[in-house]
């Protein structure tokens, strides 16, 4: 009984440090926004100061070079959320094919998408560069949008996913039924895939949002820019008169990818109790 109690406490203690080791840096960054560009050195780095200057660093960062942060803003949700969405529909058919069609070479692809994961993205980047520009689709949401659909682990995952939720006899009685093989995709396969896919579109949609070294090479045009790209530019101009538009900035940029997986968890959670009861 003491060892179970012991081993509660311990476990209580290191979530709770792990707890804070997550939270404190958006403490910080909830805190700094508040500030100007001076008292983010003159006060107390986790507290706030004399002055509560949000509204002032909203109307800032809003205005700075003609309003530019908006339009990365927008251009980060198209390219997040467009990307995600294309890639995780491309994964669920490729992974939903590779399961359950048997065909000659399938062995052999799914190989290729397994060395494909394997290799680091930015090894990729210059090749994409040199491929985007020889069908000119540099310095254009193209551009951003089109790599960012293609996921090889979304494919295993989806592949892994829609061998083990979807049976063969379900797919069978629906062909019986005469249903074509879209609809029994859209349908059935989806549905049943659904805990697999949420989980591939938070993914590609955080690694997108996230996206530096590509949007760099691709994105000439500032208009065009992802807020990652914007705010390194601004935050490398040497005056303190931009930190706080850059602090500011920051925190306006972690709240569509929080409210993505509050969004999207309910459905997570709800489709995996289905899943759970229907397998």
């Amino acid at each position: 009984m003491r060892a179970t109690v012991r081993s509660q406490v311990l476990t209580t203690a290191v979530l709770f440090v792990v707890a804070i080791y997550v939270l404190l840096p958006i403490w910080w960054l909830v805190v700094s926004a508040t500030k100007s560009g001076g008292d983010l050195f003159d006060t107390p780095g986790l507290w706030f100061g004399g002055h509560l200057g949000l509204g002032d660093n909203l109307d800032r960062l809003m205005s700075q070079d003609n309003g530019l942060y908006p339009r990365w803003l927008l251009n980060t949700l198209v390219y997040a959320g467009g990307g995600a969405l294309g890639a995780t529909l491309l994964a669920a058919m490729a992974g939903y094919g590779l399961a359950k069609y048997p065909f000659r070479g399938r062995g052999a692809v799914f190989a290729v998408i397994m060395v494909a994961v394997l290799i680091p993205t930015p090894l990729l980047t210059l090749p994409l560069y040199l491929l985007l520009s020889e069908i000119g689709l540099l310095n254009s949401m193209w551009g951003m949008l089109l790599p960012c659909m293609v996921s090889p682990f979304g494919v295993f995952l989806a592949r892994a996913y829609a061998e083990a939720a979807i049976p063969d006899e379900l797919l069978e009685a629906g062909r019986i039924d005469g249903a074509g093989e879209v609809r029994i995709f859209s349908t059935v396969a989806i549905r049943l895939m659904a805990p697999a896919l949420v989980t591939l579109f938070l993914f590609q949609f955080v690694a997108i949002w996230n996206n530096f070294f590509l949007p760099m090479m691709v994105l000439n045009d500032q208009s065009l820019w992802p807020i990652t790209l914007g705010l390194a530019k601004w935050n490398g101009i040497r005056t303190g008169f931009l930190r706080d538009a850059v602090v500011t900035g920051s925190l306006i940029s972690i709240i569509p990818v929080i409210l993505a997986f509050v969004v999207l968890q309910r459905f997570w959670k709800a489709d995996l109790a289905a899943g759970s009861v229907k397998l």
